[in-house]
């Protein structure tokens, strides 16, 4: 099966207080349709920076990114951003929710870069799916941090991307509600899409198929995970 993404030797660098630090140090990575790939390190080893330059938003100073066979860095900017809003969705620790919009509101943000008939009864679809239909007229400082988090999921997949980029989903949330975005996630991966999963948490890595370990910007070796072994059973 062909690539979904595809990194090849890919450096990004930025100016530190001590000279110039690399972020992504010479990254290959392939990441396949149906498959749900965590990403360890410590805080600092380049994982965000990975999930935001696959997400078409940190352009590498060298190397290749491809997703779904197109380059989008080659594109010109409105290009790539209508190609963004329509193959990635992002989820990250602190939401980033629009705080004057209601629930449904701030999930068809997401149809502002990409505008499609249908949009509002999609969104309403998933604020269903997610729980969340009580809350529908609820602004985001009334939700709970659950709450909150499915939102945000609701929203990445508005525009039903074949790529998820989570950035620390779990981070904020106890452990039933962890669990909830981990099953999420697992689920988009089962019907195809693939996700990419940042994360410091040993029992959210370990539901993925495989974990890789950053260190200084450089991806190490692999890790199986537990869906290698067979499905989760909650």
């Amino acid at each position: 099966m062909s690539a979904l993404v595809e990194l090849r030797d890919v450096t990004r660098c930025y100016e530190g207080r001590h000279g110039v630090v690399r972020a992504l140090d010479k990254v290959t990575l392939a990441v396949a349709p149906g498959e749900f790939v965590a990403v360890r390190g410590a805080s600092g080893c380049g994982k965000t920076t990975l999930l935001l330059t696959i997400g078409t938003l940190l352009q590498p100073v060298s190397g290749s990114v491809r997703l779904q066979g197109e380059a989008p860095y080659e594109m010109p900017p409105e290009a790539r951003a209508r190609f963004r809003a329509r193959q990635i969705g992002f989820v990250f620790q602190q939401f980033h929710l629009v705080p004057y919009l209601n629930v449904l509101e701030n999930v068809l943000a997401a149809s502002l870069a990409l505008p499609a008939d249908g949009a509002r009864e999609r969104a309403l679809g998933l604020v269903r799916e997610f729980g969340l239909e009580p809350r529908l007229s609820h602004k985001p400082s009334a939700l709970s941090t659950g709450e909150r988090q499915r939102v945000a999921l609701a929203r990445a997949l508005l525009n039903r991307p074949a790529l998820l980029l989570a950035d620390e989903p779990t981070g904020n949330l106890d452990d039933a509600n962890a669990e909830r975005v981990l099953d999420y996630l697992a689920a988009f991966a089962r019907v195809g899409g693939a996700v990419l999963l940042a994360t410091h948490d040993a029992k959210a890595a370990a539901r993925a198929h495989r974990t890789i370990r950053m260190d200084a910007g450089r991806l190490l070796a692999a890790e199986p995970g537990a869906l290698e072994r067979g499905p989760h059973r909650p």
